[in-house]
Parts: C-alpha cells; sequence; structure tokens
C-alpha cells in the first residue's frame, strides 16, 4: 500500500484542502474509490481518523479496504469554525471531481465511487451521494440526516441559522434514482438519535432508493460499547464490494 497526501483544491482566504490517497499494488484493473469523509461535529477532526473508537486497530481500518481492493481517497474539508455549510459540501463535492478528472495519471477507477463518513462525515456523505450524479453507493455511520428536528449546538454552528437547516438535510435531498445506501447506527447513540437513521432509511424506501438499515444494539456514537465492531465494518465492506461489483 501507498499513501500520497495531494493538494485537491482551495478557495482564497482558507487553508489548502488535502486528501490521502491510499492505494493498492497496481492491477491490470483499476480499483474502485472509497471517498472517506471524516467526523467531529463539522468543527474538528481529521482525515487521518476513520473512527476514534477503534484507533488502535492493527492493520488499521484504510489498510484494511486497501486489501480489499480498493483505492481509500480520505478527504479534508472546512470545518464551521472556517465557513458556514454549504462550504462542507462543496469541498467534498470538488474532491468527487478532482478524482473525476485525475483517475487516469491516478490508477483509480471514479466511475466507481463509495462516499463513506461517520458521524458529520455521514452527514455529508449521505447529501454527497444525493446531490453528485453517478456514485456507486454511500456507507453513512449515524449521521444527522434532519437538521431541521435535530439542531443543536454543532448543528447551529455549521448552518449558521435555521433557515439552512432544511438545504442541509439529507432527507430533502432523497430522489428515485439515487444510489444504494448502507446505514448504521446504535441504538443507545445519545449524540445523534437512531432516529435519525430511520428516518433517512424510510425516506429512501418511500422513493424505491435501495437501503440496508444496521441498527446495532447497544452501541453508542462513535460505536462505542458495540459488541462485535469487526462484524459493523465487514458489513459496510460488503456493501461497497456489492455497489461497485455491479
Amino acid at each position: 500500500m501507498t499513501i500520497t497526501t495531494m493538494e485537491y483544491g482551495g478557495i482564497d482566504g482558507y487553508r489548502p484542502l488535502l486528501l490521502d490517497l491510499h492505494l493498492p499494488e497496481p492491477a491490470e484493473v483499476p480499483p474502485p474509490i472509497v471517498v472517506f469523509v471524516h467526523g467531529g461535529g463539522w468543527r474538528r477532526g481529521s482525515r487521518q481518523m476513520f473512527c476514534p473508537t477503534w484507533r488502535d486497530w492493527q492493520p488499521g481500518p484504510f489498510a484494511r479496504l486497501v486489501a480489499e481492493g480498493f483505492a481509500v481517497a480520505s478527504v479534508d474539508y472546512r470545518l464551521s469554525g472556517e465557513a458556514l455549510f454549504p462550504a462542507q459540501l462543496d469541498d467534498v463535492t470538488a474532491a468527487v471531481a478532482w478524482l473525476r478528472a485525475h483517475a487516469g495519471e491516478l490508477g483509480v477507477d471514479a466511475g466507481r465511487i463509495v462516499a463513506w463518513g461517520e458521524s458529520a462525515g455521514g452527514h455529508l456523505a449521505a447529501l454527497l451521494g444525493l446531490t453528485v450524479p453517478g456514485l456507486a453507493g454511500v456507507v453513512d455511520w449515524y449521521g444527522p440526516s434532519d437538521l431541521r428536528s435535530h439542531r443543536g449546538e454543532r448543528e447551529l454552528q455549521l448552518i449558521g441559522s435555521p433557515v439552512r437547516a432544511a438545504q442541509a438535510s439529507p432527507v430533502t435531498h432523497v430522489h428515485p434514482g439515487a444510489p444504494p445506501f448502507h446505514l448504521a447506527h446504535g441504538t443507545a447513540d445519545q449524540l445523534v438519535p437512531v432516529s435519525q437513521s430511520e428516518q433517512l432509511a424510510a425516506a429512501l424506501r418511500a422513493s424505491a432508493v435501495p437501503v440496508d438499515l444496521n441498527l446495532i444494539s447497544g452501541a453508542g456514537h462513535l460505536w462505542a460499547g458495540a459488541p462485535d465492531p469487526e462484524a459493523i465494518f465487514a458489513a459496510a465492506v460488503r456493501f461497497a464490494h456489492a455497489v461497485t461489483d455491479a
């Protein structure tokens, strides 16, 4: 596996936007891409962290995805202290456009992209799948889906005003023809209620969008207390294979 840090974009007055590209060994068929979006309440976090609760995994989740045959692009985005929504969605959208434009030289298949995020990153991954055409699928772990009903301090810092709540809510962007979704959420999550994923799953089903909803009994936010973390990860990997191998 090779890891290369690249600048995919930047806006005057802000820091450069970087991504870490984790690549498997070269193969005859370019690998599909997981675009990973980190969590942190939109106001902190790092593209280098897959899930804080799993920080001691060896090998780590990025390496495991590469071993499964995926390239992984773990991306920066402007945090809520730097810019209000929709800057964050604009940034991850620009990352996908950059990967598509440079796929040939990078040796990846930009026609097979899975957006994958956790918490705030799950929210952005869901929005990415619902607003950017042509993604293969979305993995959304315990991301907020309706900021009209779930709006605390972090959400208000992201949107600045309740007026933007609908615009920033994945449930308001659901439409027929959206890519398949894999949603996973702990039933004991005290930060983002499990009802947020249930609501998004219902909206997707109402629009005939394929969706898996995995409710993990007793698990809290960041998979704290999850009885079988390996199974949670494996289910998402199986989904990513299914939508990129189709």
